[in-house]
């Protein structure tokens, strides 16, 4: 048996913490926008969670670096891993932090073999309108012409604009806004897509494994009709074969029918001897 790498050891030791560090992430960043009258220590407490979550990311992005046999195909296969850890260095960019986070978080789910698609899709979807809300409200809130001023305002907009729906009481003003817009639509549609897929993947499965045991039965019909025409076909050429008057000829497995013992002149018909 093939043993794992040091990196898969790893990745599968660091799995656990690095989503429960994510999660920790998720509560850090959505405390100073749900309760922005909190304390300054509160949200420098949150600020400094943030800051520590992307540093074990960072760092566990360094081991796996460190541990890979061949560090260029690392980074090219992992380039959204370092994309994530460096989005957080773009000060323009700052609220990227929750799209990297769940670039990470969900590139390390997807390395759970017990993770299944479905679950996976409804975690992204959960997730894309938690971030979506929070992310949107904290851009919104302070804008002058802006109408998302509550966190029910930006849930029922991240619902209406992941689901393409778009009644349009509530959008964004901002330009980082509208680009947040952006992104949940391209996001409700790929993910509508994903499920579609998913679902008609299954009929199209259930389909051919019945149509599989339709043939297969069949075939086992097609196969006894052809015993049953060959063991009539062999009945009549033994019947034919058998001399006239001297009765007739054994079936195969030696058995003859009752009422083929006639004498061959008048006599009384006596039962075979055994």
């Amino acid at each position: 048996m093939k043993q794992p790498s040091r990196q898969a050891k790893w990745e599968r030791r660091t799995q656990t913490p690095l989503l429960v560090l994510a999660l920790g992430f998720a509560v850090a960043y959505a405390v100073p926008i749900v309760v922005p009258d909190a304390k300054p220590a509160v949200h420098l407490t949150c600020k400094f969670a943030e800051w520590a979550v992307w540093g074990a990311f960072a760092g566990d992005y360094l081991v796996r670096l460190g541990l890979a046999q061949s560090k260029r195909a690392f980074v090219r296969t992992h380039w959204m891993d370092l994309a994530a850890v460096l989005l957080p260095m773009i000060q323009p960019l700052r609220l990227l932090r929750l799209v990297s986070t769940l670039m990470l978080v969900g590139r390390r789910a997807r390395m759970a073999p017990q993770i299944r698609l479905t679950t996976y899709v409804a975690g992204a979807v959960v997730g894309l309108l938690m971030f979506g809300s929070l992310a949107v409200l904290s851009v919104e809130r302070d804008a002058p012409d802006g109408n998302i001023k509550t966190l029910g305002d930006a849930l029922w907009w991240s619902v209406t604009t992941m689901t393409t729906v778009g009644y349009g009481d509530h959008s964004p003003t901002t330009g980082l806004g509208r680009l947040l817009a952006v992104g949940l639509m391209l996001s409700g549609i790929a993910l509508l897509g994903v499920v579609t897929a998913n679902i008609a993947a299954w009929f199209i499965s259930r389909f051919e494994r019945d149509d599989q045991a339709d043939r297969a039965q069949t075939a086992a019909i097609s196969e006894l009709a052809a015993e049953v025409r060959a063991l009539r076909a062999e009945v009549a050429r033994l019947g034919a074969a058998a001399p006239a008057g001297t009765g007739a000829a054994a079936l195969p497995g030696g058995f003859v029918p009752a009422d083929a013992f006639v004498p061959a002149s008048g006599g009384a018909v006596s039962a075979p001897t055994p």
